[in-house]
């Protein structure tokens, strides 16, 4: 994704232990187009709706979960770097990597309604039905308010005592926030009030699964279907698309 921080990144891997210790069970595997870098993925109404970047291939799709077929596109033009979105009500708010623009989108039909501004950074999005919950690339996660797009209050997110960098792609799990950790198998669960990680859940078997070699081919893309409790998961340029069904 940022090739220029791949060094540093592999030289910041997670110090500290982290045993994965969540189970999940692999369900199904599902179509997804390689040539998608993800960078947001999210379930609603029985579709997927995804982001992806780097400069002049960013765009914001609508996606039939069963076929991976793209329903509806929108290109998000150079020179931004599209990243992570999330909906609220009937919109779709989304970040650019190192520009510090944000854009909303109607929901329905992808068309422009407005435009924000933030410091630092904008890597992954999801909410808590209160608040927007944004991730920088750091160990912090700020909480938006939704309406106005104005910071509200950060968590610094934790493990054993120690901050824990790189929190990418984002999603509201069971009243926990689910991150991603750039050029990491483990996804971290996180609780919202405290910041500390609960625990990991390692989906190396789906990198494996999904028969990619390429560095930049990380894990990150991580939906939820709360009706019936199922997650998603895939990565950039991901040929598929994993259900799976994890433990509490």
């Amino acid at each position: 994704m940022r090739q220029w921080l791949l060094a540093l990144a592999c030289a910041l891997t997670l110090t500290m232990p982290a045993r994965a210790e969540t189970p999940w069970t692999l369900v199904k595997a599902y179509p997804h187009d390689p040539a998608a870098f993800t960078e947001g993925l999210f379930y609603l109404d029985g579709a997927l709706y995804e982001s992806t970047g780097l400069e002049g291939q960013s765009e914001i799709r609508k996606v039939a979960l069963k076929t991976g077929k793209v329903e509806q596109r929108r290109v998000v033009e150079q020179p931004y770097f599209g990243e992570g979105i999330v909906n609220w009500g009937g919109k779709l708010v989304s970040l650019t990597w190192r520009h510090r623009q944000g854009f909303v989108w109607k929901l329905d039909d992808f068309s422009p309604l407005s435009t924000f501004r933030y410091e630092g950074e904008g890597w992954g999005l999801t909410q808590d039905a209160r608040s927007i919950i944004m991730s920088d690339g750091s160990a912090q996660l700020r909480f938006l308010d939704p309406e106005t797009l104005t910071e509200q209050r950060r968590i610094t997110v934790t493990w054993n005592g120690r901050a824990v960098d790189r929190l990418n792609e984002l999603e509201w799990v069971r009243g926990e926030i689910w991150a991603n950790i750039w050029y990491d198998t483990k996804i971290a669960r996180i609780d919202p009030r405290s910041g500390g990680v609960i625990d990991w859940i390692d989906v190396a078997p789906l990198r494996k699964q999904a028969g990619v070699t390429d560095s930049e081919a990380v894990a990150n893309g991580i939906a939820y279907d709360a009706r019936t409790d199922r997650v998603f998961i895939t990565g950039k340029n991901w040929p598929k698309l994993f259900e799976i069904r994890v433990g509490k």
